[in-house]
């Protein structure tokens, strides 16, 4: 199949990528390379993959030399005429859209970012779709659409209407935005609520990151909500193994052609927990300052994996500590 995949120097993106390449896909990656984190990270990322910082930056369509199936170009989702382009060039088979600006407390500083990525470029997405049919669009929700919700585990059935952050508010509006083209114009659609993703390659602006270089540097980290918090973390291979299957089948059955999963790992973990997993895997203890509840924070992410289960045969099998050190094993190699 030709996949597009946007947001593919980002974290998720860059490992579907790379599953997509070895099991034979043709794949045209989408990023606009942007400086919420550290650019260098994603120009890393793309050299992983045969594209050079150059080949990027000089925003046409360019070859990887590691891949054969494996072009990238330089653009946003909010370049409507630059995805037109693409679309009406590449006829894709299927399209996976994990591209948006990411981070539910940057939110609150930059809103506009927002809107004009994980709305107004999910629009255009949508608009490619709907002038150029593919076979199945997948696009990454999350699973911050739950807001203060204290029902557990949080399921697709449970109520998702009183977003606690403007990043939660734009991925709640993808869901129902592509509700309406689906049922509009037919276009097979599924939205992917992530709950918490971490691993190698994964977002320096991410707490596991921020702990393991604070510990590092023996600088005290900032614990929230007195470290009652609990997050479902989700291992990235497990992720991207979820993502394949998906991405394989459209949700022909449905009426309209449109369905949302959880996809997460179904075991929350305390804060504290998940810290000391990250001090077993340096062998060093944390400095805690232990912080009030953050604007836009949850308390509890729970995902219920019931449908993706039954569905697909999604079984996510990384063992939090595992996951750790195959990460800090990683964090050691590129920054120790």
């Amino acid at each position: 199949m030709k996949i597009l995949v946007t947001g593919s120097a980002g974290f998720i993106g860059f490992h579907l990528v790379q599953r997509l390449l070895e099991r034979g896909d043709e794949v045209v990656g989408l990023d606009n390379i942007n400086d919420y984190y550290d650019p260098a990270l994603k120009y890393d990322r793309l050299a992983e993959t045969g594209i050079s910082r150059e080949a990027a930056d000089s925003g046409k369509l360019v070859q990887s030399s590691k891949f054969a199936g494996y072009r990238f170009l330089k653009a946003g989702l909010e370049d409507h005429a630059a995805v037109m382009k693409l679309f009406e060039a590449e006829k894709f088979d299927r399209v996976c859209s994990l591209a948006a600006q990411a981070g539910v407390r940057y939110s609150l500083e930059n809103p506009h970012a927002y809107i004009e990525s994980n709305v107004v470029g999910f629009l255009n997405i949508l608009e490619a779709c709907r002038r150029f049919p593919v076979a199945h669009l997948v696009y990454a929700s999350s699973s911050s659409v739950y807001g203060s919700n204290t029902k557990m585990p949080l399921s697709t059935a449970d109520r998702t209407d009183h977003p606690v952050s403007l990043y939660a508010a734009t991925k709640k509006s993808n869901e129902l935005m592509a509700h309406t083209y689906s049922h509009l114009f037919g276009i097979p659609a599924t939205g992917l609520r992530f709950f918490t993703v971490y691993g190698p390659w994964g977002r320096p602006d991410m707490a596991y990151f921020l702990f393991t270089r604070a510990i590092l540097d023996q600088k005290p980290i900032n614990v929230f909500n007195n470290g009652e918090l609990y997050r479902d973390f989700t291992y990235i291979d497990d992720i991207t193994e979820g993502v394949l299957r998906v991405i394989d089948r459209a949700p022909s059955e449905a009426v309209p052609p449109c369905r949302v999963y959880n996809i997460g790992n179904s075991d929350p973990v305390k804060l504290t927990d998940f810290i000391g997993a990250i001090e077993k895997a340096l062998g060093k203890l944390a400095i805690k300052q232990y912080q009030p509840m953050q604007p836009g924070d949850v308390y509890k992410t729970f995902a219920d994996v019931s449908d993706l289960e039954r569905e697909f045969g999604y079984h996510p099998s990384t063992p939090l500590q595992e996951g750790v050190d195959r990460f800090m094993a990683w964090y050691r190699n590129r920054y120790l």
